[in-house]
């Protein structure tokens, strides 16, 4: 099964790991001190939209659907804290580089409240400014990009003078360890006029604006502004360019220890919690649960779960799809209803969605059936957000 990784990044002790446990109920170290997290964490998060079920006004029983919301699983990955001068090896800058090198989005953990200097040192309230975390992180993505390029970049251009290669085939070759594919380096050398440009002619300015440009649009970036709940003055989001969430994540994973022991009612991205009744509750806990109703006087939730969401169907613009192999039952071939889901870039196909499933589905596909609409369709048929689509073909799976 392909899952889709998000790339969770920023400096030293601004609550990655707080971050990654509340999002995935993994347990990871953490410390109010740098490089906490030497190897990076992996865990499954989720991302939540409508299950079909309710289209179809049916029950059904699978764990990854409670009250007609469906949880969609994704690969989320916290990496070793980055530090100024990553690109050149600084820190632990080359494993923290690869790890997040296959990350389709990245979640950049800002310190907003402004408690750790820029090595992730402790300081207090306010002295920091989260504006220079965030401008070096994207830095140091963007010289790691420059550095990739420019270490080839004569080779690039003797083999276009040579007829061995065209610009962007030269270019994407040398990404391609990032996950980046021919047309989005085509997309930006279009946007920026470079297409019909002498590789000679370009200098280390061209080079630069073309990294940026590339970094922005192949690994998309969202702010999470952390300890938002201890932020002194919150007009600090406004100058953030990038698509900025504040979040608690120390409050998202308080409330959700005290869900799981059977305390309150609560769901990963509501706006409050209520308390079980007849549940005991020792004054640790309500104290705890105390300071949790005064973080949400001062943010709308924990932020935790919109920026999942955020990433996945904003940033990515991915759709939710049913595929089912008995249209009328909405069953796989052992008879559980809507058993899964796939992620896929808007505009895709029912073809697309076919060799998702399986290279040999798609190899003999036939047609699809929308199973809302009872309609046969083709597989150049763009597809929509929740879809509930069967695929007929000559071929099953290997």
């Amino acid at each position: 099964m392909i899952i889709l990784q998000i790339g969770l990044l920023g400096k030293a002790n601004v609550g990655k790991s707080t971050f990654f446990s509340a999002a995935t109920e993994t347990p990871v170290a953490s410390g109010n001190f740098p490089f906490t997290t030497i190897e990076p964490n992996v865990g499954i998060a989720y991302v939540k939209a409508e299950c079909a079920c309710k289209h179809f006004k049916i029950q059904h029983e699978n764990e990854l659907c409670v009250n007609g919301t469906r949880f969609i699983p994704i690969k989320l990955i916290d990496v070793a804290g980055l530090v100024p001068g990553a690109h050149e090896g600084k820190g632990l800058g080359n494993q923290f580089l690869d790890d997040a090198r296959q990350a389709e989005v990245l979640i950049h953990v800002v310190d907003i409240a402004g408690t750790t200097d820029i090595q992730g040192q402790p300081v207090p309230v306010g002295t920091h400014d989260p504006l220079e975390d965030i401008e070096f992180v994207q830095d140091e993505f963007d010289q790691w990009f420059t550095d990739i390029l420019k270490r080839e970049w004569d080779k690039i251009t003797r083999e276009i003078d040579q007829k061995r290669a065209k610009l962007t085939d030269g270019i994407t070759k040398r990404f391609t360890g990032l996950g980046i594919k021919d047309y989005q380096v085509h997309e930006i050398l279009q946007k920026l006029g470079f297409v019909s440009r002498n590789p000679k002619e370009w200098n280390d300015l061209d080079i630069q604006t073309f990294v940026k440009e590339l970094r922005r649009k192949t690994k998309p970036m969202i702010i999470a502004a952390n300890k938002a709940d201890l932020c002194q003055d919150f007009n600090i989001l406004k100058k953030i360019p990038d698509t900025v969430i504040p979040c608690s994540a120390e409050t998202e994973l308080l409330l959700r220890k005290a869900s799981k022991s059977g305390i309150i009612n609560y769901s990963s991205g509501d706006d409050n919690f209520t308390l079980i009744e007849g549940k005991e509750i020792l004054p640790p806990q309500q104290n705890a649960l105390n300071l949790v109703r005064s973080v949400f006087s001062k943010i709308p939730s924990t932020g935790i779960q919109k920026i999942l969401n955020t990433a996945i169907f904003d940033s990515l613009k991915l759709i939710v799809v049913y595929p089912v192999e008995d249209e009328t039952k909405l069953t796989n071939k052992d008879g559980v209803i809507l058993p899964d889901t796939k992620l896929l870039p808007q505009d895709s196909t029912a073809k697309d969605l076919a060799g998702l499933i399986h290279a040999d589905i798609a190899k003999g596909f036939l047609h699809a059936i929308d199973c809302k609409t009872k309609q046969r369709i083709s597989g150049d048929q763009k597809l929509k957000h929740g879809d509930v689509i069967k695929i007929v073909s000559t071929l099953s799976r290997g």
